[in-house]
C-alpha cells in the first residue's frame, strides 16, 4: 500500500482529491493537512511514501515546504500538484527534491500514476512545462536582489523595506532599479509581477 500525505488548503479540493485517492486499491490516504507548515511534522509523524503539496498554501508554500521534507525525510516522494504552470516554480521544485509537478487540471488517472511512478524513482512532469523550464533559464536576481524584491511585496515604501531589511534606503534603491532593469519592469510591482510569474519568488 502507497502511503500518501496530501498538503491543500482548499477543503473541497482537498477532499476530493482524497476521495480519489481513496478508489485506488494500491493508494491510502493517510494525512490531510490544510497548511504548509504542518507538512514536515505531519509527514513525521505519518510516515508517508508520497507527499502531494500544493504550492500556494498558509504558513509555508508547498516549494519550501518540499525542501524541508526532503532533508526531514528523504525517503519521502514529494509530488507538487498546483494550479500554476510557472516554469520557474517546476525549476525550483526540481531543486528542492520534488519527485514531479503535475498541473490540477490533468486527469485524475494521471494522479495515481503520477504517485505510482514518484515511488518506483522516476521524475514525474508534463513534458510541455518540462521544455518551457528549461527555456526559461535560471533567475537573473542577485540573492539580496531577491530578498529586496520580495520584501517590496509586504512593504508599501522604500523606508519601510530599508527597515525591515536592516539596509539603508539608497541600497535598496539600488537594488530595486537593478531589478527592474533585469527584468524589464516600469515599475517596482510589474517587476514582482514578472518575478512571480516566472517562479522566480
Amino acid at each position: 500500500m502507497i502511503r500518501v500525505l496530501l498538503a491543500e488548503d482548499q477543503g473541497m479540493v482537498r477532499g476530493a482529491l482524497a476521495s480519489l485517492l481513496d478508489l485506488e486499491p494500491d493508494i491510502e490516504v493517510v494525512a490531510q493537512i490544510p497548511r504548509g507548515d504542518e507538512v514536515v511534522s505531519t509527514a513525521l509523524a505519518t510516515h508517508p511514501d508520497v507527499a502531494l503539496l500544493d504550492i500556494e498554501m498558509p504558513g509555508l508554500s508547498g516549494l519550501e515546504a518540499a525542501e524541508q521534507l526532503n532533508r526531514a525525510l528523504p525517503d519521502c516522494h514529494v509530488v507538487i500538484l498546483t494550479t500554476f504552470g510557472r516554469p520557474g516554480y517546476l525549476r525550483r521544485a526540481m531543486e528542492g527534491g520534488a519527485a514531479g509537478f503535475l498541473l490540477k487540471d490533468a486527469p485524475a488517472h494521471e494522479l495515481a500514476s503520477a504517485i505510482r511512478r514518484a515511488v518506483a524513482g522516476e521524475r514525474v512532469v508534463e513534458p510541455g512545462l518540462a521544455a518551457a523550464a528549461l527555456s526559461q533559464g535560471e533567475s537573473p536576481l542577485t540573492p539580496r536582489e531577491h530578498e529586496v524584491l520580495a520584501a517590496s511585496r509586504h512593504h508599501a515604501t522604500v523606508a519601510d523595506i530599508a527597515a525591515a531589511l536592516y539596509l539603508s534606503p539608497g541600497t535598496v534603491r539600488n537594488h530595486l532599479s537593478s531589478v527592474m532593469q533585469k527584468l524589464d519592469a516600469r515599475n517596482r510591482a510589474e517587476a514582482v509581477h514578472v518575478a512571480e510569474e516566472k517562479g522566480w519568488l
